[in-house]
């Protein structure tokens, strides 16, 4: 079905829809500016039919069969507009349209479609002369781009986005519920190849973090397999990582359902188990690991999130077609950090390693402040006055002066790893406790410390600061 040649083509995928025999009817007919070039009945051939080319959007609703974040996108990604319908009155549909990043959602009041095919066309060609919908670059490899370094994804929730009405035009904006709460702050934890030990320094600060009164959730992200369960003790097989990221692909994840997928250890820590055997990183889809981080975003205190080591993205080269990237749970992390922690060993191999990375680790996340530890810093590989060489190197041939040395407590370790506790439970009064709690005491006052007022990455990290100071006032 379809309406007079030279309108915008659409496809059309509004099964479930109260009115949707009226808005089909409306969306064909004369003067409307639209050409329907095709009637989706599920979710996978919407995209089959945005694929094929030909269409320039994709008006959806959210009762369509087999929708996800993954459908939507997969469709950006493409270049294709999304508008999403929803029944007057219906606000579950909204909130869903909202939590899968529709970025315009269509009202379709009764006795009203002709209206509301108008504010499609509206929305469509709003859409489009912002420069068409962002492309995902971290989520999918397309060889049709080659994109290097892939831009920071574009800050703020995406809960707020411009509803329209069917009959009285734009409408008031609409938030999901868990917009209301207080914003959090983001820490990446990355290093380079070789286990320089980032687990040890994520689950250190997200202890240290909460034991100074910060809410602190730990998420291990490590798509080759993460270790934070088995450095707790955790053996159950269930990933909270998975979970959470399922919940979002349908759009269900909200800050109480973030909540019952995260474990509660002592005090104010929570923990996100990651995905215990490697093979499995095909559940982490960039779309549904974006939206878990928007949801992080609105949990009070901070997000400590470790992840992998790789940055590489060129699943390109290896594909003709759209390819899912591995290194997408790394890569999204770090773009939506509002601090990267990276971390070395400190010893000849681990500093060469850790300055090799340094330079792509920056052109991945020019705008985010990136802390610098070295750990397991002893004098056996280094000789006399270990901490004053690697100072002088890094500063040499990376420009850091501000460096956080973690001492080799190794009998602190293994006294953790053994007994499935932290290095404050287990050993208190351990060295390398002391560096990981100043580390912690220090990104507590950069995060909390006012922004410089700016659009875009500087304004979301300024409102999270913000969730770091009430998260202290709660404790106080």
């Amino acid at each position: 079905m379809s309406g007079p040649a030279g309108g915008l083509p659409i496809v059309l995928a509004v099964g479930g829809l109260v009115h949707e025999s009226a808005l089909v009817a409306a969306c064909t007919a004369r003067g409307t500016g639209l050409t329907v070039v095709r009637r989706a009945v599920d979710a996978v051939d919407a995209v089959g039919a945005a694929g094929a080319g030909g269409a320039a959007a994709v008006v959806l609703s959210a009762q369509l069969p087999r929708l996800s974040a993954d459908t939507v996108h997969r469709l950006r990604t493409a270049g294709v507009a999304v508008v999403g319908v929803a029944d007057d009155g219906d606000e579950a549909a909204d909130r869903r349209l909202l939590r899968l990043d529709v970025p315009r959602v269509v009202t379709v009041r009764r006795g009203a479609a002709a209206e509301a095919a108008a504010a499609i066309g509206a929305a469509i060609g709003d859409l489009r002369a912002q420069g068409g919908p962002a492309r995902a670059t971290a989520g999918y490899a397309d060889p049709r781009q080659s994109q290097r370094p892939h831009p920071r994804s574009p800050a703020g929730p995406a809960s707020a986005r411009p509803r329209t009405g069917g009959t009285d035009g734009p409408g008031p904006d609409v938030h999901e519920p868990e917009a209301a709460a207080t914003p959090s702050s983001l820490v990446a934890v990355w290093g380079p190849t070789g286990a320089p030990g980032r687990t040890s320094v994520a689950l250190g600060l997200a202890d240290e973090l909460a034991r100074a009164g910060t809410p602190a959730l730990l998420v291990d992200a490590d798509p080759y397999g993460g270790a934070v369960a088995a450095c707790l003790g955790i053996h159950d097989e269930a990933s909270g990582l998975a979970v959470a990221c399922r919940q979002a692909d349908q759009g269900a994840l909200d800050v109480p359902a973030l909540a019952r997928a995260a474990r509660g250890l002592s005090g104010r820590l929570r923990v996100l188990t990651g995905i215990g055997h490697p093979e499995r990183w095909v559940e982490l889809r960039p779309s549904a690991l974006e939206s878990l981080w928007r949801t992080c975003g609105h949990t009070p205190g901070v997000t400590v999130v470790d992840t992998g080591f790789c940055l590489e993205a060129d699943e390109e080269l290896a594909y003709d077609t759209l390819a899912p990237r591995r290194n997408a749970a790394t890569l999204t992390a770090l773009q939506a950090a509002d601090t990267v922690v990276a971390v070395g060993a400190a010893d000849p191999v681990g500093v060469a390693r850790l300055l090799s990375a340094l330079p792509d680790l920056r052109a991945r996340v020019p705008d985010t402040p990136v802390r610098v530890v070295l750990t397991r810093v002893r004098r056996g590989p280094l000789g006399a006055d270990p901490a004053g060489q690697l100072r002088t190197a890094l500063a040499r041939h990376a420009g850091v002066d501000d460096v956080v040395l973690v001492p080799d407590d190794r009998n602190a370790y293994d006294t953790c790893l053994r007994e499935g506790r932290t290095l404050a439970e287990a050993v208190p009064r351990s060295t390398a406790r002391a560096a990981l709690r100043e580390l912690a005491s220090g990104l507590i006052d950069e995060l909390a410390r006012p922004a410089p007022p700016g659009p875009g990455a500087a304004g979301a990290r300024r409102s999270r600061r913000r969730g770091v100071r009430a998260g202290r006032r709660a404790v106080a």
